[in-house]
């Protein structure tokens, strides 16, 4: 168990929703949750009881008693030491610029996937850790800590260098398969061009995603549910010269 547990509060009126963000909340050690709300008035009434508790809050725009972003700013007034995320099917850029000025850790379009929430409450950790370590900061130290501000600020491995686990050719057979199709594919369509597991091949896949190489999209197949399908970017045409 990590040394410090950090608790939130998922605020989520559809409860099937509200039970997928638990479960990739609870995929990491470091975070449970304290509470789940479905409306702004419940909101406020575990905030109240578990404020201690609270470090990060899940917060959907769209509540059944709450107009527009009024419990986000009420939030942000009255619970300073608390952190929040919108994770919100809202995509009006005037809604985001309202949650961004009222100084949101992160802003969420769902639907949401697990690897998007993981690399969210990673940097909420690693910037929560990096804040209780120390007394004072030089302007590198901060420069770290803001990272998430900055354009390309998330660490990628330079192209041609492999982190263990990932093998060099099997990495080829993954883009070969991706840079022959002119559309984007499944990791079960990727597994069976390259003559490898589902797993092996998404595995890659979140791989190539993860170093900005390659992107992952939200598509729906032949029975109507939504599959997670890969289309190569340019970085990851540049690991080509290198494998």
């Amino acid at each position: 168990m990590p040394a410090t547990q950090y608790g939130i509060l998922v605020v989520e009126d559809d409860f099937r929703i509200a039970d997928i963000h638990k479960t990739f909340i609870e995929q990491s050690d470091a975070f449970h949750v304290v509470g789940m709300a479905r409306n702004g008035s419940e909101a406020k009434a575990l905030m109240a009881e578990h404020a201690d508790n609270i470090h990060l809050i899940l917060l959907d725009a769209y509540l059944p008693d709450v107009e527009g972003l009024e419990l986000l700013w009420a939030i942000r007034r009255d619970y300073v030491h608390v952190d929040i995320v919108m994770v919100t099917a809202a995509r009006e850029v005037d809604t985001i610029g309202e949650a961004l000025r009222c100084g949101v850790f992160d802003y969420l379009i769902k639907p949401i996937e697990a690897s998007r929430m993981h690399q969210t409450l990673m940097r909420f950790q690693r910037e929560r850790e990096a804040l209780a370590n120390q007394n004072e900061m030089n302007q590198d130290e901060l420069d770290q800590v803001l990272a998430r501000l900055m354009p390309d600020a998330s660490p990628r491995t330079p192209v041609g260098s492999l982190p263990k686990g990932i093998d060099r050719l099997t990495l080829r057979s993954v883009i070969d398969a991706l840079t022959i199709s002119s559309l984007p594919l499944t990791a079960m369509q990727v597994s069976k061009a390259m003559g490898a597991s589902r797993s092996t091949a998404r595995r890659y896949l979140e791989f190539l995603v993860a170093e900005q190489s390659v992107a992952a999209e939200l598509g729906y197949g032949d029975v109507g549910r939504p599959e997670r399908r890969y289309r190569l970017l340019e970085r990851g045409r540049e690991w080509m010269d290198t494998l």
